[in-house]
């Protein structure tokens, strides 16, 4: 083949270009587009007091301390003391607080001055859509999607005064944890909305709420639903979350063509005193997915856990069910060591017909340094895996990496949800 790929070192050089080269659909984060305003959270003090770092940060002041004291701090004050106690005070070894030093240093910025307020210059020269395509283009971003609240009034109003989709780089998620996870907060919500439910499981409100999801997925265009579940969800069993995911979620993902996307394994507010902070992960039961996709063939699943645990099963599972695409090395478990675990064993099972990463940004920037260590991972784990394909007679053309480099980081997601992949 004229395109081969010869040599161990070519091999290697090349398949690390061609992954720092392909764009990539970073199929599920927490980011909005510009027109979403405030809700668009970007700049050195957002990155400075992202809940992992605040986590990090108390665990730095003595156990007397109020945790108010910290939380009556303006955003700007919350954040010089982030910066003074983990990266004056300690060395910022962990892959939060490195991760902000990655996108100064990406940005351009002296990262050896250790001058906040030198930092703050540079962003506050930037408008935020000047910011995004900045940050797209340091990351390598085609698109992203974000995850969409409709139980959230700011944003509600947003899509209603129809100004939600106007970058076409960013795409829809509607997200639907109200409706599963607490349904005496949600009904009053849907009657403010107009729909007519009750907190009986009644026909009507079985209507109702079918009506709201296919109102709102065609208001946003969503290309999924979603949800995040504790770590004690279980399928089947005689409860509300599975009255809902059988008679309301799986018909209308069904009607709409959608997948619907289960993040299991949160146990929220184990420390309530850190606010976002204070959640954590949860082992969780593989055998309600797998219940899911055997009783529903025909609906496809996105699914990612929490626990560390449950990786390597949930992997097995995805060979026994073509409508399982797993994705993403979720919140805690989105840190070297174990993407890079995570990443190699799921190639050994799945070949690339899985989605390895997604960012789960929450503040723009964080694109930068969390898409940039994964590539690094990426290219180290899949040049392993054709280094050993060459060692017994097959090598990989060119093309055929492209090929599979592609499909990880964009394509296998536009291909799941059923869309045309952007640029084809």
């Amino acid at each position: 083949m004229a395109d081969t790929v010869v040599s161990g070192k070519e091999l290697e050089a090349f398949v690390r270009q061609t992954v720092q080269k392909t764009m990539i659909t970073d199929m599920h984060t927490h980011l909005y587009a510009p027109e979403f305003g405030s809700l668009l959270l970007w700049g050195i003090d957002e990155l400075l007091t992202y809940h992992y770092l605040v986590a990090e940060t108390l665990r730095w002041t003595e156990v007397d301390s109020p945790y108010e004291q910290f939380w009556s701090l303006s955003k700007s004050q919350q954040a010089e003391y982030i910066w003074r106690k983990l990266f004056l005070e300690h060395s910022p070894l962990s892959e939060a607080a490195s991760g902000v030093l990655q996108v100064l240093h990406t940005m351009g910025l002296d990262v050896g001055s250790r001058d906040l307020n030198e930092y703050r210059k540079q962003w506050a020269s930037r408008t935020p859509q000047q910011q995004i395509d900045a940050v797209f283009q340091l990351a390598g971003i085609r698109d992203v999607v974000m995850t969409n609240d409709p139980f959230d009034p700011n944003e509600r109003e947003l899509w209603l005064d129809g100004r939600g989709k106007e970058d076409p780089r960013f795409h829809a998620a509607l997200r639907v944890d109200p409706l599963l996870n607490n349904w005496d907060t949600a009904v009053p919500e849907l009657h403010r909305m107009g729909y007519q439910v009750e907190a009986a499981w009644t026909d009507q409100t079985i209507k109702e709420t079918q009506r709201f999801l296919r109102d709102w997925v065609q208001r946003m265009d969503a290309l999924y639903m979603a949800v995040s579940m504790p770590g004690d969800f279980r399928y089947p069993i005689e409860d509300h979350r599975a009255r809902m995911i059988d008679e309301v979620m799986i018909p209308a993902c069904q009607e709409l063509g959608i997948p619907f996307a289960l993040m299991i394994g949160v146990r929220r507010q184990v420390n309530p005193e850190l606010r976002l902070a204070g959640d954590m992960s949860m082992l969780s039961d593989v055998s309600s997915v797998e219940a899911l996709c055997r009783k529903y063939p025909q609906q496809k699943f996105l699914v990612t856990m929490l626990a560390r645990e449950n990786q390597h099963e949930l992997a097995v599972l995805a060979r026994k069910f073509r409508n399982l695409m797993v994705f993403g090395c979720w919140w805690f478990l989105n840190i070297g060591s174990i993407v890079k675990e995570m990443t190699a064993f799921r190639v050994e099972l799945l070949g690339t017909s899985m989605i390895p990463q997604h960012s789960d940004a929450r503040i723009l920037e964080q694109l930068i340094y969390k898409w940039g260590h994964s590539r690094e991972i990426i290219a180290s784990v899949l040049t392993e895996k054709y280094s050993r394909l060459q060692r017994v007679g097959w090598t990989a053309s060119r093309e055929e990496i492209k090929r599979d480099v592609e499909d990880l980081l964009g394509n296998n997601f536009w291909r799941f949800v059923g869309k045309t992949i952007p640029g084809n």
